[in-house]
């Protein structure tokens, strides 16, 4: 996609990149030999998550979950809150 708008600063030098920023938590910033400013988004998951990205068998198989409840291959175990405590939240 490629978006073409001319934004404006405001007093202090603020950009609102408004929906340009939808679905982001911040951005990288890098400034180029020709001074191009280039924002690169970024989205920014809970550190007690990142493990499922670093466990690439636990991932895979999160993903093919989801592929088979899409098809509706799924089969319901029943309810797991007899094994829910404080501690998980």
């Amino acid at each position: 996609m490629n978006i073409a708008n001319i934004l404006r600063p405001d007093a202090k030098g603020r950009i609102s990149l408004g929906k340009l920023a939808q679905g982001v938590s911040g951005f990288k910033v890098h400034q180029d030999e020709v001074h191009r400013i280039i924002l690169i988004p970024l989205v920014e998951i809970p550190a007690r998550e990142q493990w499922l990205l670093k466990n690439k068998e636990a991932l895979s198989s999160l993903k093919e979950s989801i592929k088979q409840s899409e098809k509706g291959q799924v089969e319901s175990l029943g309810s797991f809150s007899a094994y829910l405590n404080d501690e998980n939240d």
